[in-house]
């Protein structure tokens, strides 16, 4: 049996794969541009990737495929209707990084409300040594307890999110297709005009798509803060970068993009050096333990197909 490892950089260099070798012969590869993929897995049974997209133009000739891995929760990347028509499963791994991507949005959340960005650089730059004043308190900046907290997606993340905002003080809101017990749910155009914190954490779907526009921005408080740790695509990008721009929100901070990475004519490269501003390399997800569990959590999944389980698989 054949695996192949596409982009093996995307999960870190200090990862052992070797542990997945046990299943047969491995073959990594740490990138793999688009037009290797299909000579890359034409003769391979398991395919692993984190980023690298497959759909039916790759996959056609690649007639030994029959179990695909996806190295993340959200499987974007994959066409599985067109595995689910070829005979190719697909598998994911299901909350490995919760509390990875939990830590990075508070994190976020607070260095945004906070201003510490502002306070650092006004150190940094030698403006604190040469002021000769003890204490600096502008820009102002407010405690969070009593916020409210807005929760798009209420998922193991989500979930894992709104237990830190409560345990901060703050009210939690949350926007979820189906109530939740407990917690109050609202659409999301309530959830935008309510929130002084918002955060998003939802797949990337048809109803998702766009999700964040014009229309929720503008409803936003001006002394909002939006955090988007899901996709890229479920936001207006742009309509943001002109929120920010023209002051309509109060900060900004994203791990994930619609083009990752990001060009000089993304609407994010502009405001990527404000203050008010907080953008990161898709890495909120990786964390050490949490990149370990998933590498466990693919060695799992494979040996379930190998037995005929259907663990972690995604459902067609």
């Amino acid at each position: 049996m054949k695996i192949t490892l596409l982009d093996a950089a995307t999960l870190g260099y200090d990862m052992d794969f070797d542990k997945l070798g046990r299943f047969g012969e491995l073959e990594v590869y740490q990138t793999t541009p688009s037009d290797k993929i299909e000579e890359r897995i034409s003769n391979s049974d398991i395919v692993i990737v984190n980023k690298v997209r497959l759909d039916g133009a790759v996959l056609k000739n690649a007639r030994r495929v029959r179990l695909i891995c996806e190295a993340a929760t959200g499987y974007d990347n994959i066409d599985i209707e067109w595995c689910a028509a070829h005979g190719i499963a697909v598998s994911n791994v299901v909350g490995y990084s919760s509390d990875s991507v939990a830590q990075i949005t508070v994190a976020t959340v607070l260095s945004l409300v906070s201003h510490l960005n502002e306070y650092s650089n006004f150190v940094s730059d030698g403006s604190y040594s040469r002021s000769g004043v003890a204490t600096r308190i502008s820009p102002t900046y407010r405690e969070i307890s009593g916020s409210v907290w807005g929760i798009v997606g209420y998922g193991n993340i989500g979930r894992r999110v709104a237990e830190v905002a409560k345990a901060l003080g703050c009210q939690v809101i949350v926007c979820k297709n189906t109530p939740v017990e407990g917690i109050e749910c609202v659409d999301i155009n309530e959830l935008c005009k309510r929130s002084d914190i918002i955060t998003l954490h939802t797949p990337l779907n048809d109803s998702t798509r766009g999700l964040i526009g014009r229309e929720q921005i503008g409803l936003m408080k001006k002394t909002a803060i939006v955090v988007n740790e899901s996709r890229g695509a479920v936001v207006d990008e742009e309509a943001l970068a002109e929120a920010v721009k023209d002051g309509r929100i109060a900060g900004l901070g994203s791990d994930v993009y619609s083009v990752e990475p990001f060009s000089e004519s993304h609407p994010y490269y502009e405001i990527k050096d404000r203050e008010n501003v907080c953008f990161t390399p898709h890495m909120a997800w990786g964390a050490y333990e949490a990149r370990e569990r998933c590498l466990n959590e693919i060695s799992k999944n494979i040996l379930a197909f190998i037995n005929g389980n259907r663990r972690n698989r995604v459902e067609l």
